[in-house]
């Protein structure tokens, strides 16, 4: 009966030595498995540098697209600036040039005229006149002589006199009010 026991022992005790070397080799095993799998999914260095090669061209071309797009956004911005500019000079030089075409209008011997003339006489006279000479007229008379003849001036005619001498200072009168 012992001799059956030694077999019956023996049996297991080589069943367990295969069960702890399939044990101690299945780590190693699997670690050769993993290493392959990941291998195949992780690139190695050679190839990722293959690929930045491979793209590097399409990438510089992309990122000088763009810089050539911000760039042009740029510069339609500043040419709009400068328009813009461009229109507001063209509004002063305008407005200047009116100024001074409606104060030359006003020079010479008529102011010095219309000064020694009595305000009521020379009322009716400026009435029938260009309201633009009419102003210009006024506005180189003395102060007081001024007022008198806007007195003797019909309402209506001295209010548009009134609001161009008002006007001639004002920077916005060239600008359309459309």
């Amino acid at each position: 009966m012992m001799n059956i026991s030694l077999n019956r022992l023996s049996r297991t005790a080589l069943r367990n030595t295969a069960l702890i070397v399939a044990i101690a080799t299945l780590p190693a095993f699997a670690q050769t498995a993993v290493g392959q799998q990941q291998a195949a999914e992780n690139p190695t260095e050679a190839e990722i540098r293959q690929f930045c090669t491979g793209i590097a061209d399409a990438a510089r071309d992309q990122r000088y697209l763009l810089q050539k797009q911000e760039l042009e956004k740029l510069q339609a911005d500043v040419d709009s600036r400068i328009a813009i500019l461009e229109q507001r000079r063209a509004e002063y030089e305008d407005w200047l040039t009116r100024r001074n075409e409606f104060m030359k209008q006003a020079e010479g011997q008529l102011i010095e005229i219309y000064s020694k003339m009595a305000p009521d006489a020379a009322a009716p006279q400026l009435e029938q006149t260009n309201v633009l000479l009419a102003a210009a007229i006024i506005m180189k008379l003395p102060p007081r002589q001024s007022s008198l003849i806007l007195t003797e001036m019909s309402p209506d005619r001295a209010a548009e006199v009134a609001s161009i001498m008002s006007s001639a200072g004002d920077p916005n009168t060239s600008k359309d009010p459309s």
